[in-house]
């Protein structure tokens, strides 16, 4: 049926088939999200310290005029986090890949309805939300949000709640995707978005200020959508105008999808609380703390989403075949692999987080106090930085599982405290956003042990020693790293390099970087940590890479579910 369908964009020729390249193992496909996270996330910073040097001058009004741009993602964020990934996250590549194996057709128009359904939802609360923008933003901020930032935010809010448009229905295109095991474009994407952000700047920021980057963000959602839909299409969607909510596939999803849309919307309270107590106690705060996030993220988006993103369809095929002792063994593994590659990454970013700032952020009109405060907080995060990466693995599993309802309990527990911890630290201490910064990553290490200690009773004996003693040996390593690299650092930095400029200080963080890695692997080495092979088995991907995509056939010749990997 598909060979009959018309021919796709020029883009997708024979040329250009390595986008549609299926990915069969979970290192596959962790290796292919990596790389394009690499790109994407030199991407997002180049735009970045663009944005900052455009936006963040030393006039007091447009710092402020930037910090309300980087407040007015929240609504619009949050509305396409409760109604578009809390049913795709939690259940449509569980329920799609269980479908499938039955008859792919009709997995398909479940794609089609559930789009339907669910741009019709978020159209709806789409529109409450730019009526009562104003009353919204006046609500989230704190005392020292100004009301011409709150006028900014209003603007922007209504402005980027059409691109969570383009990205909900891009995202449900990327799912589908996922579900066929193609993470290449799924991946790219997010570097089309920088691209159209930048485009908007550039185009309009003379003009328009400010609103120059609300801009940029339709242009970039409306890219990250256009580029899904071809090979969606040519796996086989084929969007109808059908809102049947009494379809099978359907009704499960529906049925699984509220405790995850419940888990999304106190994460995401516990966003809005954030953004409350950072407006607060500083105009500015919010940026340098967003900017600080986005640091942490690079080891999170590197090595725990990719891992986790690439496992959560194979997991769901071992537990769609019950195949549960296989299912334990890759929650483990992937588990020790991005414990393996995180925990020397957050030592690193602890050390070096001066050196990351001032040269992901260090433009002439970014101070030297921001700097060191921006500096602070990463610091402080980057304690929890295996702990929020392997918290996204172990959130996939259980929604593999089906099981929505733990997540979000322990959500409910992390997010309470973290807010009541929060409300005392900034009432009754002097630490401020320091101190937000410590119960969040406080609150983010406490959610690991209680989704362990859940999976553990939902599965008992799954953290063996086969767990326990990898973690030990990596933490044991990653420790002793940060201890040998902290005095070559130190004088590298003050005898060595001259760090006011750009070279030297990609100097100084080349050769730190690598010092600390080659006295990881040796301490790895000398533990006789397994996931070392890690390295050697990406660089054997590495050399395979050029012959896969040059040998490529097309991905999609018939109808059979077999074909599909899954």
């Amino acid at each position: 049926m598909l060979s009959r369908l018309p021919p796709l964009p020029k883009i997708f020729n024979s040329h250009a088939r390595w986008l549609e390249q299926q990915q069969t193992t979970i290192l596959s496909a962790a290796a292919i999200i990596t790389i394009a996270n690499i790109i994407s996330a030199g991407s997002g910073f180049i735009r970045e310290r663009l944005m900052l040097g455009v936006f963040y001058t030393d006039a007091e009004q447009s710092r402020e005029a930037y910090a309300a741009f980087k407040l007015a993602f929240q609504v619009p964020d949050i509305l396409f986090q409760l109604i578009i990934l809390g049913a795709l996250s939690a259940a449509f590549i569980p329920v799609f890949s269980s479908l499938k194996k039955r008859d792919e057709q009709d997995a398909l128009k479940m794609a089609s309805i559930l789009l339907n359904i669910l741009l019709c939802i978020f159209i709806a609360f789409g529109i409450l939300i730019f009526i009562f923008a104003e009353p919204i933003t006046q609500l989230r901020t704190g005392p020292e949000f100004t009301p011409h930032q709150v006028e900014i935010a209003t603007n922007l809010t209504r402005i980027m709640l059409v691109g969570q448009l383009f990205f909900a229905i891009s995202n449900l295109f990327g799912a589908l995707l996922q579900s066929y095991q193609r993470f290449i474009i799924p991946s790219i994407a997010p570097i089309l978005y920088n691209l159209g952000i930048l485009l908007g700047v550039f185009l309009f920021s003379e003009e328009y200020g400010i609103y120059a980057a609300g801009f940029g963000v339709l242009i970039g959602a409306l890219f990250h959508m256009l580029l899904h839909i071809p090979l969606a299409l040519k796996l086989g969607l084929r969007p109808s105008f059908s809102l049947n909510i009494f379809h099978p596939g359907v009704k499960e999803l529906l049925m699984i999808a509220p405790a995850r849309v419940f888990t999304i919307a106190i994460s995401q309270f516990e966003t809005l609380g954030l953004g409350y107590f950072l407006t607060t106690v500083s105009s500015v705060g919010f940026v340098l703390f967003t900017l600080a996030e986005s640091v942490i993220a690079i080891p999170i988006r590197f090595f725990g989403i990719p891992i986790s993103q690439a496992a959560l369809s194979f997991l769901s095929k071992e537990s769609a075949g019950r195949e549960l002792d296989r299912f334990k063994e890759l929650v483990v593994q992937s588990l020790n692999q991005i414990s393996f590659l995180t925990m020397p990454t957050a030592a690193l970013v602890l050390i070096l987080r001066l050196p990351i700032v001032r040269f992901l952020f260090g433009t002439d009109s970014f101070p030297w106090v921001d700097t060191i405060t921006t500096g602070k907080i990463v610091a402080i995060l980057a304690l929890s930085i295996a702990a929020q990466a392997m918290s996204q693995l172990l959130m996939r599993a259980f929604y593999a599982l089906k099981d929505t309802r733990t997540p979000l309990i322990i959500t409910i527990c992390t997010v309470t405290v973290y807010m009541a911890s929060t409300a005392a630290i900034i009432t009754y201490t002097p630490f401020g956003i320091l101190g937000i910064a410590a119960t969040l990553a406080v609150s983010e290490i406490c959610k690991l042990f209680l989704l362990v200690g859940f999976f553990d009773h939902k599965m008992p004996g799954i953290f063996g020693q086969s767990f326990w003693i990898p973690q030990l040996k990596i933490l044991t390593a990653a420790f002793l790293m940060a201890v040998f690299l902290y005095l070559p650092f130190r004088i590298l930095d003050q005898l060595v390099f001259d760090t006011t400029r750009t070279i030297e200080l990609i100097g100084l963080f080349v050769t730190t970087a690598t010092i600390g890695s080659l006295v990881y692997i040796y301490f790895a080495a000398l533990f006789e940590i397994q996931e070392l092979r890690l390295l050697s088995s990406v660089f054997k991907s590495v050399r395979r890479w050029r012959k896969d995509f040059s040998t490529t056939q097309e991905v999609v010749t018939e109808t059979r579910s077999e074909d599909t990997g899954v």
